[in-house]
């Protein structure tokens, strides 16, 4: 009777520990911790230290599983970007933009490991981490104790394993470096591409991510931005933007007299399945950056989707009354720009507030498009529009939208919210530095690499297409080839 009391009393005790987790997960807790300590012998009876540990470990396993999954959600969406920028590209050049795609994330793998996640994340200053590179830095592991900080300190906040915690930061590099891509189509050399991946992934991205989300200096500011409208898509955003300057418009694009010929994609089919890969993948990045399992998640999900669905509904109406007809790519490109203004509020705002701020992408992406043509910068796929345009709007809605209730800080709170204005400040600070620093950073590496190699390809292989002149290889062989196409 003694010892059935006792364990009574122990199981009380967990239980009333258990309630911090969200029910969900306390049932999975308490129904193991039960198996645990009322099977088998009394020998074989847990200690209550030992179910705290066993506890402990299953709650980091979970997390783990989880950020993992949401990786490989955000790396899959290097497939929708393929076959986006491919379909909204002409047939000639299809090679091309398919290698681009593919070979960017085995680029930005490789430069993220060995020196951007170390300048990111890593020990340092305000300005940029000095410890970590080659993944070699120790982590806060939950087997080397609570207070254990190792050399990623602004990584502390999630309990996961580094090697979780990398790979997740990996695939939100490489995002920002498939975004150039599609701004510099069909008339770029392939190896300028590949060096300025290289850079992107390696210094300019992780300098703004250590600012921001490495405990730099917009972060000691209360710069909000939670899954990366501002360090992962206006970054590269500002950087094709760059590009599409320096190398200037496609043969054909403008005539002398004003006027504008269009290049339409050759295959909308493509494209429209990279929108949807992209939508389902962008879950696994907003819910993702919880980096844990959480009630958030699924509030994450919902704001991202309302915003997306948003995007593509207005995208939708301001097409049909600029043009007088529904644009299939501009209704893709109003999508995807929902997606990208939602990312930095996901988790701050009202579901009626995140819906109003995919109503405004999608415009302004339709609005951006139109402008950007009429000022001669050519984008092929209106990756400009989408990333940087949209990029900005969704990290100044941030200090408009952000509700404390919704977010738990009374510290981050918007100005049509709450009518704090300080907020808002600092968004536009953040704005406003990020876009000068990569206007700066990315400009002269685009005119070494102009300098060094040729940024373009002769008037020629532009003509033929890039798939015959830099790949040897055509990716519809046996088609009937027509001039210009």
């Amino acid at each position: 009777m003694f010892k059935l009391k006792k364990r009574q009393k122990q199981l009380q005790i967990i239980i009333r520990k258990i309630r911090i987790y969200p029910s969900w997960q306390g049932c999975v807790l308490l129904s193991v911790i039960l198996l645990l300590t009322c099977a088998g012998s009394a020998s074989a009876q847990l200690t209550l230290r030992e179910l705290t540990i066993n506890t402990r470990e299953l709650r980091v396993g979970l997390d783990t599983l989880w950020v993992v999954i949401a990786s490989i959600l955000v790396i899959f969406m290097n497939a929708g970007f393929a076959m986006l920028e491919t379909g909204f590209c002409r047939r000639k050049n299809a090679v091309n933009m398919l290698s681009k795609n593919l070979i960017v994330f085995g680029i930005s793998t490789l430069a993220f490991w060995a020196i951007g996640f170390g300048f990111m994340f890593g020990d340092g200053n305000n300005f940029i981490g000095l410890d970590g590179f080659f993944l070699a830095g120790a982590d806060n592991s939950p087997a080397m104790g609570e207070d254990y900080e190792g050399v990623y300190t602004a990584l502390n906040w999630t309990g996961v394993p580094l090697a979780a915690k990398f790979l997740f930061q990996v695939a939100f590099a490489g995002t920002a470096a498939t975004i150039v891509s599609g701004a510099v189509a069909e008339r770029i050399k392939f190896i300028d591409f590949i060096l300025f991946s290289v850079f992107l992934v390696a210094i300019a991205y992780p300098l703004v991510g250590h600012w921001t989300w490495g405990g730099g200096w917009l972060e000691d500011r209360g710069f909000q931005d939670f899954a990366g409208s501002t360090v992962v898509h206006s970054v590269g955003g500002w950087c094709a933007l760059m590009g599409a300057i320096i190398l200037g418009p496609r043969l054909g694009k403008y005539q002398e007299n004003g006027s504008t010929i269009p290049l339409p994609g050759h295959n909308l089919s493509l494209a429209t399945l990279g929108c949807f890969i992209l939508w389902i993948g962008w879950f696994g990045f907003n819910s993702g950056s919880t980096m844990a399992v959480s009630d958030d998640i699924a509030y994450i999900a919902v704001t991202t989707n309302l915003s997306a669905a948003a995007g593509g509904i207005s995208a939708t109406i301001a097409s049909w009354l600029l043009a007088g007809k529904p644009d299939l790519s501009l209704i893709i490109n109003g999508v995807l720009s929902g997606l990208v203004a939602i990312t930095a509020g996901c988790s701050m705002v009202s579901y009626s507030n995140a819906i109003i701020i995919g109503i405004l992408a999608g415009t302004l992406a339709v609005v951006a498009v139109y402008f950007f043509d009429s000022i001669k910068i050519d984008d092929p796929v209106g990756a400009v529009s989408v990333h940087l345009v949209n990029g900005v709007w969704g990290t100044i809605a941030v200090g408009l939208f952000a509700d404390p209730v919704i977010v738990g800080d009374t510290n981050i709170r918007g100005l049509l919210t709450t009518g704090n204005i300080s907020l808002l400040g600092v968004q536009l600070l953040g704005v406003v530095a990020v876009g000068i620093a990569m206007v700066i950073l990315s400009s002269t590496f685009w005119f070494l690499l102009k300098v060094i190699f040729g940024l373009r390809v002769s008037e020629e292989e532009e003509y033929m297409g890039l798939d015959i002149g830099e790949h040897g290889m055509e990716a519809y062989n046996g088609f009937l080839e027509l001039d210009g196409e």
